[in-house]
């Protein structure tokens, strides 16, 4: 493993922000009942079970993709656990609003769900090297996405989910 300054820093940051996610998922999923987890705001709406089950969806495949590594999804039984009606590999984009209200999962679930994909984030994080961080995962972009820029992307998605998440708690706390 490379002891470059640069490259541990790298690694130090990184694993910050994915550790500042899974404390605000376990923020979340904290006291969230079923009626708070599929409120709606709005008929089209997402909501909080949704968009927690979307953001470790896409982290878990993301990651895993760019690790070589099989989803936590699949691989380790969370397909099952959640029973739900969408495909195997779906993480969410393009869903319909049926499809987002037919989310049902209780806290626990998503908390524990995340808490796998977390921890499988985290050891693909501490093994990360220069010449990985610089490795082309998708050449459909121009300029061609790596993986230091795949993990920030991923990063950025989840705590945007993780804001809408607040705020649709906060709604539904309000009302």
């Amino acid at each position: 493993m490379s002891r470059d300054p640069q490259t541990e820093a790298a690694r130090a940051i990184l694993r910050d922000n994915f550790e500042r996610i899974r404390e605000l998922v376990v923020a979340s999923t904290d006291g969230l009942t079923p009626e708070m987890s599929g409120y709606r705001p709005g008929r089209d709406a997402n909501s909080i079970a949704w968009l927690l089950w979307h953001l470790t969806r896409v982290q878990d495949d993301h990651v895993s993709d760019a690790a070589g590594a099989a989803q936590a999804w699949t691989s380790r039984g969370w397909l099952e656990r959640f029973d739900l009606p969408y495909p195997p590999g779906d993480i969410g984009y393009g869903q319909s609003s049926a499809d987002v209200g037919a989310m049902h999962a209780d806290a626990q679930l998503l908390a524990d769900y995340h808490g796998d994909v977390h921890l499988a984030t985290l050891e693909y994080v501490d093994e990360l090297t220069d010449e990985e961080l610089a490795r082309i995962v998708d050449r459909r972009w121009d300029p061609p996405v790596t993986v230091s820029v795949r993990l920030v992307s991923v990063i950025g998605d989840c705590l945007q989910h993780l804001g809408q998440v607040a705020y649709v708690r906060g709604l539904f706390e309000s009302r």
